[in-house]
């Protein structure tokens, strides 16, 4: 795998957003329709209703589109879109005849060359709107939500006090977000002013802005940029983040839904339901109770206890991860998933030890290691039987080399014949079954809930934390 107080908002201002995200949670039935759609097109809203159907293209996340226990969608955009389904279809009584919303998850960067290619309908994302964005497409937006992109730090960090104090520093942000561009822009000022650029780092695709504030908490990113509403939020649950408030990236923009520009029934139906969105000052409980519950946080593999534990065992990491073909770092970090390193643990269920692998998986045929009491033995072990599960079940080469790795993580987690079953039916759904992000990892929450998908995910940012520091140290040895 490759890694590749001036603007404080009003209350207001986070009440109305509140309010545009949650004003219709009401624990509405909603079944999602296991069928997604695979062919591309571009119509307006009449010819939507023709097919009875209006995609939209959602992320995959803790707070925007993802599954409960029992299977049932639910997220921000999903409680908004299924108020806009109401709307399509009042007056229409044959359940048959009714307009349904289908959800096509895809990444953050994704979502408006999906939109364009005719992949999806609607973009169900709060997107910042930008000149060159509008330059590709419509904005569906209550022009009253203001935004502000706020500077965001880990709490050890003091000394960014204005703007020019960014100027030389490494800053973590979403990939294909409007962050990148307005530090891009702010960069051909410090040009002007001769100050050294901002070094901006465009996360993986796959990580989200709740995944970014969670490293910086941890203390791996010090620097990232987010927008207001979010962060704040975010922070009542992130005790170690700190939020910049005296001065701004860009201020004073809009954030909204996205739909392309030549469908002007669609605009008219989506700024038709914008209107009746009403005010309520229960929402903001509602809102950080639903969706942001306090979870197991990424913890700092750059904190000294943590990096040691990683250094008593890198070598074997790095030992086995050559034998049986995986990035050491990657093996740790799933053995930082399963015993937070620690050899001593052992489950409910009898797993033992740092990789937390049942003796008789490991006596058995496939691996083979009848004893792995000793840190050496059970980190083969686990190598061995993750190999095992990769060559076994995932070595078509449809699969490339990252979804490999998941999915091996997956039937690590659930075992080979569930990841076959959640296979199967993100194929039923019209997903790809030789991709885990944002395609089976949306079969697997459907199906089983939410461990699986979180085992894989955190197992990732793991990943992702020890490849930054590792990228830290080598920088640092460099410049020595």
């Amino acid at each position: 795998m490759k890694v590749k107080k001036m603007f404080k908002p009003s209350s207001i201002i986070i009440v109305l957003w509140m309010l545009l995200l949650l004003l219709f949670i009401q624990g509405n039935a909603f079944a999602l329709e296991t069928k997604f759609i695979l062919k591309t097109y571009t119509e307006d809203l009449q010819d939507l209703k023709k097919r009875k159907k209006v995609r939209a293209l959602v992320n995959y996340s803790r707070t925007d589109f993802f599954f409960t226990e029992n299977g049932t969608p639910r997220g921000m955009q999903v409680d908004l879109l299924t108020e806009y389904e109401k709307q399509l279809n009042k007056g229409i009584k044959k359940e048959s005849d009714k307009i349904r919303i289908q959800y096509i998850p895809t990444t953050f960067d994704r979502m408006i060359p999906d939109l364009l290619e005719g992949k999806g309908d609607i973009i169900a994302s709060l997107l910042t709107i930008t000149p060159s964005r509008e330059e590709k497409i419509h904005f569906i937006s209550a022009k009253n939500l203001i935004i502000h992109e706020l500077v965001v730090t880990h709490k050890s960090v003091t000394d960014i006090n204005s703007l020019e104090d960014l100027s030389g520093r490494q800053v973590y942000v979403m990939k294909g977000s409007s962050y990148v561009e307005h530090l891009n822009e702010l960069n051909q000022s410090f040009k002007e002013k001769k100050l050294a650029p901002i070094e901006i780092i465009e996360a993986d695709p796959h990580l989200m802005a709740e995944d970014i504030f969670e490293l910086v908490n941890s203390g791996v990113v010090k620097l990232t940029v987010a927008d207001d509403f979010q962060v704040k939020i975010w922070a009542k649950v992130l005790p170690d983040i700190r939020i910049i408030d005296s001065f701004a990236i860009k201020s004073g923009t809009n954030i909204g839904w996205g739909i392309r520009n030549n469908n002007p029934q669609l605009q008219k139906s989506l700024n038709t339901f914008l209107k009746k969105v009403k005010k309520g000052t229960y929402l903001g409980n509602m809102f950080f109770n639903r969706y942001y519950k306090k979870d197991k946080w990424i913890k700092n593999p750059n904190a000294v206890k943590e990096r040691n534990k990683l250094l008593a065992f890198i070598d074997l990491f790095k030992k086995y991860g050559d034998k049986y073909g995986f990035d050491s770092l990657a093996l740790a970090a799933q053995a930082y998933q399963e015993s937070q390193l620690n050899h001593n643990k052992k489950s409910h269920r009898g797993a033992i030890g740092l990789m937390q692998l049942l003796p008789s998986t490991a006596a058995g045929k496939n691996v083979a290691i009848p004893d792995i009491s000793k840190p050496e033995d059970n980190i083969r072990a686990g190598a061995k039987y993750l190999a095992f599960l990769r060559d076994r079940y995932f070595s078509d080469t449809a699969i490339n080399e990252e979804d490999q790795m998941a999915f091996s993580w997956a039937a690590y987690n659930a075992g080979p014949a569930k990841v076959r079953k959640m296979r199967n039916l993100a194929k039923k759904m019209g997903l790809d079954e030789n991709i885990w992000y944002s395609n089976v990892e949306v079969a697997s929450a459907k199906m089983t809930g939410r461990e699986t998908v979180e085992y894989v995910s955190n197992i990732f940012k793991y990943y992702i934390a020890y490849s930054l520091v590792q990228k830290q140290l080598t920088k640092t040895k460099k410049s020595k």
